[in-house]
């Protein structure tokens, strides 16, 4: 159900995660967020924090805001973004220091940059039946959208990423692992849009990861489909679903896998039950958007990166405007959505680079409004009236 995004052609937005300030030192550390709340030093730190990112989204000029996963404790790598569903759900115990059993070959690589992110990674026992537990989305996402009359999505990871990274001493298989996890999400998921929340974005299942070498896998790309489905089931009918696909951001790192492009998996993503599919495009100029606008099926938008996240540098409004352009080719306006490739992270970057990206971003998509005959967005950032030097 298009909630957020209908009759908005060319709406901006930002994948998730903002930098957070340096004097956001408070962390969930574990506990339930409505505990966290009632702790009278990490209530306020997080609330500024949330109304911090929703003004400097607000005066970039974005459509569509976020959180900015702000949520997600200050650890090494973004590890928040796995742990936040495994220290809160019911069946997964015991963390500690132990491979994680999905890996690339840079992680494994002693003296890599993503080999030190592994040892942070602390991965949990499944250690008996999974539920959801603790998650309390609908509250967080509640305490964000009431800073702001704009749509704040709210974005988690999928759930057949958390199997990934998981030891399953508890269930006869991986498959069955894979699958309770889905339903677990999928409860919680319903809880979050009977609140109210027009879009939810799960982010990163492994189809772009694993097309074409999983033969002989013990999940493969049907069961990942499969799992995906039945953790998005029956959402459409009440909010707007996005999956979102990028190449990775831990530590500001690309996620090296045998796959380097998203031609293979098309047809897989193509067959998840969302409104909205997310393809990072910034990093490789949209390589991949001929495929997209020729594969991915009409009756969904296509959500395309203007501004790179793993790169300081500040991307010009024409260089925006120019892959807004190249994505115009083959899809259309009212189809196309324009992002970050992903989340700016919460370690990666400055909030003065990823504040001057989200502005680009919108003054991009602002120069192709303006030669569609489209509805300019404001952008109280580049007003000349407002420059301090006037």
């Amino acid at each position: 159900m298009l909630k957020a995004t209908k009759h908005r052609p060319l709406a901006t937005t930002i994948t998730g995660s903002l930098p957070r300030p340096s004097w956001y030192v408070s962390n969930l550390a574990g506990r339930r967020f409505s505990m966290a709340m009632a702790d009278l030093v990490f209530r306020e730190q997080y609330t500024d924090v949330l109304a911090a990112h929703v003004v400097d989204q607000s005066r970039a000029g974005i459509d569509i805001l976020t959180d900015g996963d702000a949520r997600f404790d200050m650890d090494v790598g973004g590890r928040s973004w796995f742990s936040y569903a495994a220290e809160r759900m019911e069946g997964l115990e015991d963390p500690g220091l132990r491979p994680q059993p999905w890996t690339s070959p840079r992680e494994r690589t002693p003296g890599d940059i993503l080999h030190e992110v592994m040892e942070a990674r602390l991965p949990f026992y499944v250690r008996g039946p999974v539920g959801r537990g603790g998650l309390e989305y609908a509250r967080v996402w509640k305490t964000a959208q009431r800073m702001t009359a704009k749509p704040v999505k709210f974005g988690t990871c999928s759930g057949q990423l958390l199997e990934a990274v998981v030891l399953n001493q508890h269930y006869a298989s991986r498959r069955e692992l894979l699958f309770a996890i889905a339903d677990s999400f999928n409860q919680e998921l319903h809880d979050l849009a009977d609140a109210g929340c027009p879009i939810i974005q799960i982010e990163e299942p492994l189809l772009h990861y694993v097309a074409g070498v999983d033969e002989g896998a013990e999940l493969t790309t049907g069961l990942y489909i499969d799992a995906f489905n039945r953790e998005v089931a029956g959402l459409r009918k009440k909010t707007e679903v996005w999956v979102h696909t990028c190449w990775g951001n831990p530590a500001a790192q690309r996620v090296e896998v045998a796959t380097s492009g998203y031609e293979a998996s098309l047809e897989l993503l193509d067959r998840l039950d969302v409104d909205v599919i997310t393809f990072e495009a910034a990093s490789d100029g949209g390589a991949a958007l001929p495929a997209i606008g020729k594969i991915i099926s009409k009756d969904k938008k296509v959500c395309v990166g203007g501004v790179h996240h793993r790169s300081l540098e500040v991307e010009t409004p024409e260089q925006v405007a120019s892959i807004i352009r190249k994505a115009l080719r083959f899809i259309e306006p009212e189809r196309l959505i324009i992002s970050s490739d992903c989340g700016f992270g919460r370690q990666g970057m400055s909030r003065m680079h990823a504040f001057h990206k989200m502005v680009s971003l919108v003054r991009g998509a602002n120069l192709v409004r303006r030669e569609l005959g489209l509805e300019e967005a404001p952008c109280l950032a580049a007003e000349p009236r407002y420059s301090l030097l006037v």
